[in-house]
């Protein structure tokens, strides 16, 4: 089956954005081409707003503005220098207009803007002045600067809820406003909101539609459009329901009519099953039609095929989901929307869900019935053209009928802004994924099934740590933490109480816990006998609490309350085998479970029932419920993903320190002047990457240059440590591993040995030699790693682990994605398993904590701000109790342009 991958416009064509009413624009800049369709919009607005926008009613300011914005580029193709100019246009309509230019004033620009008067409130300038501020921060302006009249509230608002500082200064019947571009928290939390009004607006059509077509439901059973027919005839949709076949007047019971154009009203959502071929004819008439929303579930779409839809919905204000996708569905009472051709109904409940593969959503929608969990609303994204993971968790933020989001995602079109809405859902509901792609070969097989770039699992690991994202193995894994967060208070700890009836049960449980990272604790005196005083003869109360199989119902019941009521108790795991003592006086262990507390549990309860046929299922305990495992490993390991999350909502939101010593203008500057010099991009030499660390204030161990033999000796005298010992280490672009190349001298001492090292170097190297980095010997401590590596997809990503020869043998690494918060980076030093050694276990004392994480600080920032930063590998950098040192360092830097991925777009 060809699968095809979802059409991207090239850089000059802009890109597209949803208004605040969900209607779609391009957002591009301005060419001399478009000043036909500028003068019309200046020409069609009225005498008063003509007055707002240039202090005067005078039609002849208006022809300068659009002689300034459609005026010739420079030669090459190239802006005027200072100068940028964007519109917004829907469909050949320009609806508005956002321009800059420089002043005098260091870092200032001076910004203008106009809306057409039938676009006004509807977003057009605010989204305007976003794009922008992106242009104009990438071209090193921190201020803008524009001139309004004081009885132009609808401009002053626009700034004022921009969400950026702004200041004024009123004179006479003007007011000046100054506008600072600094990327601020506030800034970025006004754009998300703006952003989710649009979202939901846009995606109502397609989850809430008031009317539905089928577009290739055939007469005959078989076909794919039928099965989605009968399942949205049967499950009661409420709305108004059609189908599109030339050959009939009515499918099942359903009115048919020969085009989309035929029907007698302009549905909300179509649903296209018909030959890759038909998709962009059909999709172009719905679109001029004026629906409003396409669920295309037809596959093999080629990249014609594909440009071809997605420019149709681009064109109409259509939402797109798939193509190639099982369909979706919205669970509400109000609606009861099956369009999806599954083989059951999904079940009314909480769970939002959404994948890739139909597969997978099958299995989930099946495990979900079974649980009786149930969905608030399903989509299957399939190739993912248009709607995103993203787009569906600001759906369910605001839904107010989803409880938990459940993901299977096998590509990431904007990690950074899925991260950044995940982080903010997730503290409102829980998120669950499967962690696809592990492996190298399923790497392969998810690039294969939807036509996008493999992502290292490291990375992704990444993306859902610090988002607070659950990630699981397995569909089966997932669904039995999802039975567990959405049925049981979150565990506040760690320290789980085993309670069993059977030895062997316990210490099957004990053991399940300790290897998913939990603990159990020994429990206090007066706790053991508080337990003992309900149990039978015979029972032990140490941890795992073995009740003996003579344990009633009542006892069970009695015990269980103690333990959830414990304060040194965060959990209780309750392990129960069927045995004849239990048969023979009529008690039902389980029931104990579910029973009403006498004085009421408040702690998490789980249960394992090892006689139990599914994997899973969920006891019914008053307005509550218990889940119960089939084994001990799925139950810990859905504990384990609690603590984790309760853990991640128990910490306040990080922030991103400030850094002294860095200058950030100047690192551009020297990354400029590289790439102008090196085009194709290349490793720094030693000078160039010292410069560049300087600007972070990293610090390296003393070094010196020397391209002769002279030059080595009078810089090892100069640099030799107490102990009179240097080392040289050969340079030539592209060397990659000194030790491997035996690029290196340790432990010389006095002009003799520098010399001979030298020379040596010379005749081995002979042709690539281009000089030698004279440092002293380093002090011994711990030897580690610090790098960054830039992915193209998730942006900028800071590595830290153990370092020296064996880093790539032991690959005891962790990474986060830049920019890294405190929390980030105080994860980012305990998660790789050397981390003990740097807090002193060994008896060495602690290492300069706040100096490595200064060190990962700063490398944050230097990845941040630089996209053209390709990687950075420290390695060795030395830890000791008085300071953190990098005494070997590469950095390669590659022309690339920054890339803002909270601006406001459409894939």
């Amino acid at each position: 089956m060809t699968q095809s991958t979802p059409p991207r416009g090239a850089p000059q064509s802009g890109v597209h954005a949803l208004l605040s009413d969900g209607t779609t624009v391009r957002i591009r800049a301005v060419v001399p081409e478009d000043r036909a369709e500028v003068l019309r919009l200046y020409e069609e607005m009225s005498l008063e707003n003509l007055r707002l926008r240039f202090f005067g009613a005078s039609r002849h300011s208006a022809s300068l503005a659009v002689d300034r914005m459609c005026g010739p580029d420079q030669p090459g193709g190239r802006p005027r220098p200072g100068y940028r100019a964007l519109l917004a246009e829907h469909g050949t309509h320009v609806v508005g207009l956002a321009e800059y230019e420089r002043t005098d004033e260091l870092g200032t620009a001076e910004i203008a803007l106009a809306v057409d008067d039938l676009w006004h409130h509807r977003g057009v300038g605010t989204l305007l002045l976003e794009h922008l501020v992106s242009t104009a921060r990438a071209d090193g302006i921190t201020a803008f600067a524009a001139d309004a009249l004081s009885e132009n509230h609808d401009m002053l608002k626009v700034f004022a809820d921009l969400g950026l500082h702004t200041a004024r200064r009123f004179d006479g019947p003007e007011v000046h406003c100054t506008v600072q571009l600094a990327e601020t928290e506030d800034y970025l939390a006004f754009v998300e909101q703006r952003g989710r009004t649009a979202d939901a607006m846009s995606l109502r059509p397609l989850l809430q539609p008031r009317s539905v077509v089928v577009v290739g439901s055939g007469r005959k059973p078989g076909s794919v459009g039928r099965a989605i027919l009968y399942n949205l005839r049967t499950t009661r949709f409420t709305g108004r329901l059609y189908a599109v076949n030339p050959h009939a007047d009515a499918i099942m019971g359903v009115p048919a009519h020969p085009a989309v154009g035929a029907l007698p009203v302009v549905p909300d959502l179509a649903v296209l099953a018909v030959p890759a071929a038909e998709i962009p004819s059909v999709a172009e008439e719905c679109g001029k039609f004026g629906v409003r929303a396409l669920l295309v579930v037809t596959s093999g779409l080629d990249a014609q095929q594909a440009e071809a839809l997605l420019t149709a919905c681009r064109t109409h204000d259509m939402r797109l989901v798939g193509p190639n996708c099982l369909g979706l569905a919205n669970t509400e009472p109000e609606l009861r929307l099956n369009a999806t051709f599954a083989a059951a109904h999904p079940r009314t409940g909480t769970a939002g869900v959404a994948v890739q593969s139909g597969g997978v959503g099958i299995a989930l929608l099946s495990g979900l019935d079974r649980l009786g969990i149930g969905v608030s609303s399903f989509v299957s994204l399939g190739d993912k053209y248009d709607v995103s993971g993203n787009d569906l968790l600001q759906w369910w933020e605001g839904d107010g009928r989803t409880e938990l989001a459940l993901l299977h995602l096998e590509s990431f079109g904007n990690p950074r802004a899925f991260s950044r809405t995940a982080r903010r859902v997730t503290r409102r509901l829980p998120i669950l994924t499967v962690d696809a792609g592990r492996t190298e070969t399923g790497r392969r097989a998810a690039a294969s099934h939807t036509a996008a770039a493999a992502t290292s699992t490291m990375t992704r690991q990444a993306l859902f740590t610090q988002a607070g994202i659950t990630a699981t193995r397995s569909v089966p894994e997932l669904l039995a933490t999802a039975a567990l967060l959405t049925s049981q208070p979150l565990p506040a700890g760690s320290r789980i109480a085993v309670l069993t009836n059977a030895g062997g049960a316990g210490v099957l449980a004990a053991d399940a816990c300790a290897e998913a990272g939990l603990t159990l604790p020994q429990l206090g005196p007066e706790l053991i006998e508080d337990l003992l005083a309900v149990l039978p003869a015979g029972a032990k109360a140490t941890n795992p609490v073995d009740t003996t199989a003579a344990v009633s119902e009542e006892q069970l019941g009695a015990c269980i309350d103690r333990l959830t009521q414990s304060p040194s108790v965060d959990a209780v795991l309750v392990a129960l085998v069927p045995t004849a003592v239990a048969s023979a006086t009529g008690d039902d262990l389980p029931r104990a479970l579910t029973r009403p507390a006498k004085s009421g549990r408040t702690g998490t309860v789980v249960a394992v029932l090892l006689d139990q046929e599914r994997p899973i299922r969920l006891l019914p305990a008053g307005d509550a419920f218990v889940p119960a495992y089939a084994d001990p490993q799925t139950a810990a390991g859905a504990l384990a993903h609690a603590v984790t999350r309760s853990r991640w909502l128990a910490r306040p939101l990080g922030t991103v320190p400030d850094l002294e010593g860095v200058d950030t203008s100047r690192a551009h500057a020297l990354t400029r002047s590289y790439l102008e010099d090196h085009p194709e991009g290349g490793w720094l030499d030693p000078q160039g990457t010292a410069e560049l660390l300087d600007c972070y204030g990293i610090e390296q161990l003393p070094w010196a240059w020397a391209r002769t033999e002279d030059e080595a000796v009078l810089a090892a005298d100069r640099l030799k440590g107490p102990d009179g010992l240097t080392v040289l280490k050969a340079h030539w672009p592209g060397l990659m591993h000194k030790m491997q190349e035996g690029a290196i001298h340790l432990d010389l001492r006095g002009d003799t040995q520098v010399r001979a090292a030298y020379r040596d170097f010379e005749t081995r190297f002979d042709g690539l030699l281009t000089g030698v980095v004279v440092q002293p010997l380093a002090a011994r401590g711990i030897e580690l790693f610090a790098g960054v590596a830039q992915d193209e997809i998730f942006g900028p990503l800071v590595l830290f682990g153990l370092g020296g020869t064996s880093t790539d043998v032991l690959a005891d690494h962790a990474a986060r994605l830049a920019p890294l918060t405190d929390h980030d980076v105080h994860d980012l030093i305990t998660a790789p398993r050397c981390a003990p050694l740097l807090f002193g276990q060994g008896g060495a004392g602690p290492v300069d904590l706040e100096g490595l994480e200064q060190l990962l600080l700063r490398l944050s920032r230097m990845a941040s701000d630089l996209p053209q930063l390709a990687e950075a590998d420290l390695n060795p950098v030395l830890a000791l109790p008085g300071g953190i040192t990098a005494l070997d360092v590469r950095i390669r830097l590659l022309p690339r342009k920054a890339h803002d991925p909270y601006l406001r777009r459409l894939r």
